[in-house]
């Protein structure tokens, strides 16, 4: 665990550092500002890689347990994931202060100006460190905010993953004064075949996450009358 902490915490500032480095060498041309918002975009593009890659091996590898199990690799890449947290969060700082220091703004004031520009990624940033986080790693199951977390992730999942193809179909209708009954008929075939294809998988992942939620929501005596 501390190794892991530990390396992230060398490879992510070390890798922006890097990258810095040589747009400096490569790109004379370039400002300051330019160097640094490109070696952030490439740092965040490698975690992105790394998450994704890691994902696919957690996947893959064989589970006898889908809801209690646990992959090692899930379980040390969340500890690898904190530095990269705080690191993108200053150096999307450090970003905006090379942007705007012709300004002669103070420190406070740029600041100030990156929180009301980048709140959503600040938040989001937050959330992962401070909800992911020991949820992940402190097995807080039982915990209130876990239990709201869960209903929040079924609810964000259901209106932004599957009421998203309703909607489509809804406002199309609305262009073209149709119901929402005569859209699939007044549209290209293949488009209701891509759509069901593409809303399948959606209409399964979140049927597991109600089966998951449903485990957790069951009491013991329920489990015990089961």
């Amino acid at each position: 665990m501390l190794l892991t902490l530990a390396g992230g915490a060398l490879f992510f500032p070390g890798l922006f550092a890097l990258c810095t480095w040589a747009l400096r060498r490569s790109r004379p041309a370039w400002t300051d500002s330019d160097c640094l918002m490109i070696s952030t975009r490439l740092v965040s593009s490698v975690q992105a890689v790394l998450a994704t890659g890691s994902g696919i091996v957690v996947v893959l590898s064989s589970c006898s347990d889908v809801v209690n199990g646990r992959h090692w690799l899930a379980r040390e890449y969340v500890w690898f994931l904190i530095p990269y947290m705080v690191y993108d969060s200053y150096a999307m700082y450090l970003s905006e202060w090379y942007r705007t220091r012709d300004q002669n703004h103070g420190h406070s004031t740029t600041f100030r100006n990156f929180l009301s520009q980048n709140r959503l990624m600040i938040t989001h940033h937050a959330a992962i460190l401070f909800v992911l986080v020991p949820v992940a790693q402190l097995k807080q199951q039982h915990t209130l905010l876990y239990k709201v977390n869960g209903i929040l992730t079924l609810t964000t999942f259901f209106s932004c993953r599957i009421l998203l193809f309703p909607f489509m179909y809804w406002s199309y209708g609305q262009q073209q004064e149709l119901s929402l009954l005569q859209v699939p008929f007044n549209i290209p075939f293949f488009c209701n075949v891509a759509n069901a294809f593409l809303i399948a998988p959606q209409i399964y992942w979140f049927y597991l996450l109600c089966r998951k939620a449903a485990r957790l929501f069951d009491t013991p005596q329920a489990k015990k009358d089961g």
